[in-house]
């Protein structure tokens, strides 16, 4: 999670000095604000959902040699993916993904088991 989180800074660095180009400004308040948080969301789910995606993995998971699966598919589903996505935006920040994966039988995180997807070694 520590290395994804430091690709995602970048990704989130780029995203928001492309906003602020766009927008004209580099003080972002307001409307703008919440725009700005919209569009790193939307920037994190196509960075994600790309990954996911195409082979199942992002960078950070193929360092540690980590695939995305869906039991009885070839490849994830695009919903299957973007429920996981919705579910990890919150589980993950608030500390109930690790949390549940501490307890899990199968030390899966709880986006993973209600989504139906699993971790498994690449």
């Amino acid at each position: 999670m520590f290395y994804e989180a430091l690709l995602l800074f970048a990704v989130a660095f780029l995203a928001t000095w492309l906003f602020q180009f766009a927008a004209g400004t580099v003080r972002v308040e307001g409307l703008q604000r919440h725009l700005l948080q919209a569009f790193l969301i939307a920037v994190f789910a196509a960075y994600f959902l790309w990954c996911w995606l195409r082979g199942g993995q992002t960078l950070a998971m193929k360092t540690w040699k980590i695939r995305l699966v869906a039991p009885g598919h070839d490849r994830v589903p695009p919903l299957t993916a973007l429920a996981r996505f919705a579910l990890a935006l919150f589980a993950v920040p608030t500390g109930i993904a690790l949390g549940w994966a501490l307890f899990d039988h199968d030390r899966q995180f709880l986006h993973d088991r209600i989504a139906g997807t699993r971790l498994v070694s690449a």
